[in-house]
C-alpha cells in the first residue's frame, strides 16, 4: 500500500510540474510545429518516378535435357550494381549533369519476379524521366551484349548444321547415283544372262542337230555292216560254189568259173567300198561325239558364268541395299538435325532483348515534402524536448532552494 501511494504522490508531482510549467512545453511545441509547417510548405515538391525493367533473358539447357528460361544476370544483382552508383558517372556524362548534384537511383528487384523497379525522388520529372531512359540505354547495352553474343552462338550453330545437311545431302546424291550405277549393271548381267541363255539355247539346238546326225550316221553304220554282211556272205556262197564246181570235176566250164572270179571280185571291191564306207561313218561319228562333247562343255561353261552372273547380281543387289540402309541412316541423321535446327531456332525465338515493362512515370501526389509528417514529427519532437526541459528547469530551481 505504501508504494502505490508513494507512486501515486511522484505520478502527480510529476503531473504538477508539467501543468506549472505546461506553456514553457505547448508554447514553443507549437512555435515548431508552425516553423515545420512553413518550412514544409516552402521546401520545393519532389515526386517519385519510377520505371520497371526486364532483363535480357534466355533460354539454357539444364542438366535433365530440358530448357529453362533464365535472365542473363540476375535481378537482385543489376539491382545491386545500381544501387552502389555503376551507372551514374555515365548518365552523368550523357546528360551534363553534376555528379555532386545526381539525385540517388533506388533499384529492387520485385518479389517473385524477374523485374526491376528503379525509382528517382526528384522535383524535376522531366530531368528524372531522362536519367531513367539513360539507366535504361546502359543498362540494356551491357545485357543485350551477352544475348548478342549467345545469339551469334546460336546462328553459328544454325549455320554450320544446315550445312552439315547439305553435305549430307550431297552424300545421299551420290549414294542414289552410285545405286543407279549398280542397278545399270545389274541390267547389264541380266542382258548378258540372256545373252547366255540365248546361246545355250542355240548350243542346245545344234547338240539335238548334232545327235539327229549321229543316230542317222549309227543306222548307216548299222546297214553298212548288213551289207558287209551280205556280201561277205555272198562271196562265201560263191566261193563255196567254185569250189564245188572244182570237186565235181567242172573244169571244163571255163566261162562259169571266170564268172565266179569276178562275181567274187565285184563282191570284194564292194565289199571294201562299204568297210571304207563303215570307217568314214565311225570318223563321223567320232567328229559327231567330239563337237558333242564341245558343245556340252560350252554348255557348262555358260552355266558357270551365268551363275557367276547371277553371284555377282546378289552382290550388287546387297551393295545397293547396303547403300539404301545408309541413305536412310543419313536421312535419319537429317532429320535430327533438323529438330535440333528448330531447337536452336526456339532457342533463338525466346531470347528477349532488356526492355521497359513500364516506362517512366512519376506519381500522382508528391512524395516530399511529407508536411502532415514533418508536423507531426515536429510536435512529438517539440513534447518530447520541452517537456525534458521543464523538468530539468523545475530541478534547478529545487536545488537553488536547498
Amino acid at each position: 500500500m505504501n508504494e502505490i501511494t508513494n507512486e501515486e504522490i511522484e505520478l502527480m508531482d510529476y503531473l504538477k510540474v508539467i501543468w506549472k510549467r505546461k506553456w514553457l512545453i505547448i508554447i514553443p511545441t507549437l512555435i515548431c510545429v508552425i516553423i515545420a509547417g512553413i518550412i514544409s510548405f516552402l521546401l520545393p515538391k519532389k515526386w517519385e518516378i519510377d520505371t520497371i525493367i526486364l532483363p535480357s533473358k534466355m533460354l539454357i539447357q539444364t542438366a535433365q535435357g530440358g530448357f529453362e528460361e533464365v535472365v542473363v544476370i540476375d535481378p537482385k544483382q543489376i539491382a545491386g550494381q545500381i544501387n552502389e552508383k555503376t551507372y551514374n558517372n555515365l548518365i552523368a556524362a550523357e546528360l551534363n549533369l553534376s555528379i555532386r548534384e545526381f539525385p540517388k537511383l533506388k533499384a529492387e528487384n520485385l518479389r517473385d519476379t524477374k523485374l526491376i523497379r528503379v525509382s528517382i525522388v526528384e522535383s524535376d520529372i522531366e530531368k528524372a524521366k531522362s536519367i531513367l531512359y539513360s539507366l535504361f540505354k546502359h543498362l540494356k547495352r551491357d545485357l543485350d551484349k551477352k544475348i548478342d553474343i549467345e545469339m551469334k552462338g546460336i546462328e553459328s550453330k544454325i549455320k554450320t548444321k544446315e550445312n552439315l545437311i547439305k553435305y549430307k545431302r550431297i552424300t545421299i546424291e551420290d549414294r542414289l547415283n552410285e545405286i543407279k550405277i549398280l542397278q545399270n549393271q545389274i541390267k547389264s548381267k541380266k542382258l548378258d544372262i540372256q545373252s547366255k541363255e540365248i546361246e545355250k539355247e542355240r548350243i542346245r539346238q545344234e547338240i539335238i542337230a548334232l545327235k539327229n546326225k549321229l543316230k542317222i550316221s549309227k543306222d548307216k553304220e548299222k546297214d553298212i555292216i548288213e551289207a558287209m554282211k551280205e556280201v561277205k556272205d555272198r562271196i562265201s556262197k560263191i566261193e563255196e560254189e567254185q569250189r564245188k564246181a572244182l570237186r565235181e570235176g567242172k573244169s571244163d566250164d571255163a566261162i562259169a568259173m571266170l564268172l565266179y572270179s569276178n562275181e567274187i571280185q565285184n563282191n570284194l571291191r564292194y565289199y571294201n567300198i562299204l568297210n571304207e564306207s563303215l570307217s568314214n561313218e565311225r570318223i563321223t561319228q567320232e567328229n559327231l561325239n567330239l563337237e558333242i562333247k564341245e558343245k556340252e562343255e560350252e554348255i557348262k561353261q555358260l552355266d558357270t558364268q551365268i551363275e557367276k552372273l547371277k553371284t555377282e547380281i546378289d552382290t550388287v543387289n546387297t551393295q545397293i541395299n547396303d547403300e539404301k540402309n545408309e541413305i536412310k541412316k543419313i536421312e535419319n541423321e537429317i532429320e535430327n538435325i533438323r529438330n535440333e535446327i528448330e531447337l536452336l531456332n526456339e532457342r533463338k525465338g525466346r531470347m528477349d532483348y532488356a526492355q521497359l515493362v513500364k516506362e517512366p512515370t512519376s506519381s500522382i501526389n508528391p512524395v516530399s515534402p511529407k508536411k502532415k509528417l514533418n508536423i507531426l514529427i515536429a510536435g512529438i519532437l517539440g513534447l518530447m524536448i520541452f517537456t525534458i526541459l521543464a523538468f530539468f528547469i523545475e530541478y534547478i530551481e529545487k536545488q537553488k532552494v536547498s
